[in-house]
């Protein structure tokens, strides 16, 4: 890998409290005259609540897979040994690399912490009077900066600025670079570690039943095929499939010996039975429309599918048969949990509920009918530990549109 060179770093994290983690982490890797010479980033599984996705942009669904951070430990320990550390905010992105070796027992090199370098201090010399955010600096270079928040951007951004920096003085940056060989550590190339990046915008995944098993023995029969509609029926309680829901309907169709096809015609079996519902009444409302319109793509049902649901109907729900829920996911004394750093305040999340005569518990216990979740992939300990018990994780939005509206 390279050496003599600087190691521009940025890290989208968690929180900024010392138990917070990096989500993402970029290393772009700068030459004496600022020439960029790679670009290497990665998303993180922080193995906690992903925290403000509003600010970092990360979903859990991306996450999920993603490498641990131990997994990266040696090839980014790599990276950067023999190198100058350089970060815009040092003392923040600096901070949590520590924190983080720290957490597996292992400490960089105090010479290499010391030596870094800040682009973001370094503004005071040369951008007197300018704000110095990394955008602001970025503006009085007309260095572009797109996907703000996002790791590889953000490096790259101040890679960039690194570069304009020495194009003015060069000094101060080469005099670093003379003593950063000293501090090469790590010189036995590791093994390359496994990287997730980001979804592109626009990016869909093909529908989950796609990554079912094709054709399967025919073992499945009607108690079967009643488990996955009952699991099928609690992921959509809140209309929208998680990846961790797909994932647990993929894994069960297998279990039971349900192939795609099958699969297939049991989604239509609950979809008719959505649809008998909303026409019980002899009416099928806007509300009911779109509400068929979401369920329908969610099941991968076709425009054929579709079409028909919006044609009067008289109920012909199957005897014996798992019927999907109508009744409300929670009723007054039963316990709900929160997690995740929502859109509202927590507290005043709770005191709505609570006036709604719903009992918010501060944990998950088999007691708890429902927990609502910022993200419904959320990886914190209390949504593992509520699908470990089968109970339902759902959206904060799901909270406000359906389950307190439904009870006023």
């Amino acid at each position: 890998m390279f050496t003599d060179t600087f190691s521009v770093l940025d890290v989208e994290t968690t929180g900024l409290g010392r138990y917070d983690r990096i989500a993402e982490i970029a290393v772009v890797t700068v030459d004496h005259t600022g020439k960029q010479l790679d670009r290497w980033e990665t998303l993180v599984n922080p193995e906690r609540d992903l925290g403000p996705q509003h600010i970092h942009g990360i979903r859990a669904e991306e996450i999920r897979r993603a490498p641990t951070f131990f997994e990266i430990a040696d090839e980014l320990e790599f990276r950067l040994s023999g190198n100058i550390l350089v970060a815009h905010n040092l003392s923040f992105d600096g901070r949590f690399l520590v924190q983080e070796f720290t957490r597996l027992g292992r400490g960089l090199p105090q010479a290499f912490i010391d030596g870094g370098m800040c682009t973001m201090s370094a503004a005071r010399a040369y951008l007197p009077g300018s704000r110095r955010g990394l955008r602001d600096c970025c503006d009085a270079f007309s260095i572009e900066l797109h996907d703000a928040h996002c790791a590889g951007a953000d490096a790259e951004a101040t890679a960039t600025l690194l570069g304009r920096y020495i194009e003015l003085d060069a000094r101060p940056w080469h005099s670093a670079l003379e003593t950063a060989a000293a501090v090469n550590w790590f010189t036995v190339p590791p093994r390359i570690a496994r990287v997730a990046y980001r979804k592109p915008a626009g990016w869909q995944e093909p529908h989950f039943l796609e990554r079912l098993t094709a054709v399967l023995p025919p073992s499945a029969g009607p108690v079967e095929h009643d488990q996955y509609l009952a699991l099928l029926d609690r992921a959509l309680l809140d209309r929208y499939l998680s990846a961790s829901e797909k994932d647990e309907l993929i894994s069960l169709a297998a279990d039971l010996g349900i192939d795609r096809s099958t699969a297939h015609r049991l989604h239509g079996d609950y979809f008719d039975a959505v649809v008998d519902a909303a026409w019980a009444d002899g009416v099928v409302t806007e509300a009911e429309r779109a509400d068929l319109t979401l369920l329908a793509g969610l099941l991968g049902m076709d425009d054929g599918a579709l079409a028909a649901a919006f044609e009067p109907r008289l109920p012909r729900q199957s005897p014996g048969r798992v019927a999907p829920t109508l009744a409300p996911a929670v009723r007054h004394g039963d316990l709900v949990c929160l997690t995740g750093d929502m859109r509202s305040p927590r507290e005043e999340i709770a005191a709505r509920l609570e006036r709604m005569g719903i009992r918010v518990h501060p944990g998950v216990t088999k007691k708890v009918k429902l927990l609502v979740a910022a993200d419904a992939d959320s990886l914190s300990g209390k949504a593992r530990k509520a699908r470990d018990y089968g109970i339902p994780v759902v959206t904060e939005e799901y909270l406000f549109t359906t389950l307190l509206q439904g009870m006023n």
